[in-house]
């Protein structure tokens, strides 16, 4: 007996497209995947016109390839550049073209941020419930400052940007640089005794604090408490202008007002220089229109009161008259009056002269006085022999006594 053949079966034979099809589907079936954070060393970062960042994630013992597309690059506070420390955040997925998987980077960070982050918004947090950060503390920027006071790094493009800024638009206005160090453990207290320098410096109208961009470790100075308190402490007002626009520091926060970039601050601190030409005429003419509108209107009250006095033109007649009329009266009154007291008078001084001395003595009568000058009123001021002067009307007359009568002026006279 022969034993029948056995039969075969042939194996499937793939095609690429659809092999690397069902690995993309296996990894995208795998919920583990679609949300992982891998930390590594960045390797080979490459910026294509198209915006991306293609790059490779490894340690000491494998790698994997990664992509950062443009719009999740335009929001990650920092950019994968070779040998940097990143966690990144993001899904593995399958790349079929090329058959080879990749990490899709959704969010970046460096090693050890994680702390940092945490610090940061726990400072920010007991700082906002002080009301460092209110609004109603921020200060408006002088309109036309005349002194700048920077306080930067003398060296790098910043401070070249800022002056090439200011330079172009408002060429009138005076820098004082404060240089400082703008990263690193020595960054805030420098900071900070750069800003004191220019709090004592005088006729400053405002102080710009700029750096450019990096890491949440390179800005961390600018997240100090001190360097906050001392931005709050300006006597002027302070523009903030720190790295990138997605950097936002805690200076900034403290800030009268935030710039997205040094360069930002400085166009923020001074008016367009181009347009003072412009802005001149303007309030020039504003100027004129108020002083023509004042001028109008005071013209027009002026005849106002003026139609109003000529109203009264036939009202200041009749008053006029009567005033007149009033002073005749009085006139006459107080001549009438004049008289009949001068008359009164008169009368008065004929009765004074009739009582007088003088007219007394023409009636008759005499007086008597001593050798000593006294006049004598009483027989008992007299003894005889006593020599006496009578005065008359016409003169006198030299006695002497030989009697004393005393007794009434009635009994003697009758």
């Amino acid at each position: 007996m022969t034993a029948e053949p056995q039969a075969t079966t042939s194996p499937r034979v793939w095609r690429v497209s659809d092999l690397n099809r069902r690995v993309r589907g296996l990894l995208d079936a795998d919920r583990a995947l679609a949300d992982v954070w891998v930390e590594g060393e960045v390797s080979g970062p490459s910026y294509p016109p198209s915006g991306h960042c293609f790059f490779t994630l490894k340690d000491a013992h494998s790698q994997i390839r990664a992509v950062l597309f443009r719009e999740e690059l335009a929001r990650a506070t920092v950019r994968p550049e070779h040998g940097a420390q990143l966690v990144c955040h993001g899904r593995v997925r399958a790349y079929e073209p090329q058959g080879v998987y990749q990490l899709y980077v959704e969010s970046v960070t460096p090693v050890g941020a994680g702390d940092l982050h945490a610090q940061y918004e726990a400072l920010r947090a007991r700082l906002a419930e002080e009301g460092l950060f209110d609004e109603a503390r921020k200060r408006a920027l002088p309109r036309w400052p005349r002194r700048i006071g920077v306080v930067t790094s003398p060296v790098g493009a910043v401070w070249d940007d800022i002056c090439t800024v200011l330079r172009r638009r408002y060429p009138m206005v005076e820098l004082v640089l404060s240089p400082t160090a703008v990263q690193g453990g020595i960054a805030a207290p420098a900071i900070i005794r750069a800003l004191k320098r220019l709090y004592a410096v005088r006729d400053l109208d405002l102080v710009i604090l700029a750096r450019g961009g990096g890491s949440i470790e390179d800005l961390w100075g600018f997240n100090d408490e001190q360097v906050v308190r001392t931005v709050l402490a300006a006597p002027v007002p302070v523009v903030v202008g720190v790295g990138h626009e997605s950097d936002v520091t805690l200076a900034d926060f403290a800030a009268d007002r935030r710039a997205p970039t040094p360069s930002a601050a400085a166009e923020i601190a001074v008016p367009d220089g181009t347009q003072l030409p412009a802005i001149l005429n303007r309030m020039g003419e504003r100027a004129a229109v108020a002083m023509t509108a004042r001028l109008v209107a005071a013209t027009r009250a002026v005849r106002g009161e003026g139609r109003a006095l000529t109203g009264l033109q036939p009202d200041l007649a009749g008053a006029r008259q009567r005033a007149a009329e009033l002073l005749d009266r009085s006139y006459r009154a107080t001549t009438a009056g004049v008289e009949r007291r001068t008359l009164a008078v008169a009368g008065l001084g004929d009765a004074l002269r009739a009582l007088g001395p003088v007219a007394t003595l023409e009636r008759g009568y005499a007086v008597a006085r001593r050798s000593d000058g006294m006049i004598i009123r009483d027989p008992t001021e007299v003894a005889p022999g006593d020599d006496l002067e009578v005065v008359v009307a016409r003169g006198a007359v030299r006695s002497r006594v030989t009697t004393v009568h005393p007794g009434e002026m009635e009994e003697l006279l009758g």
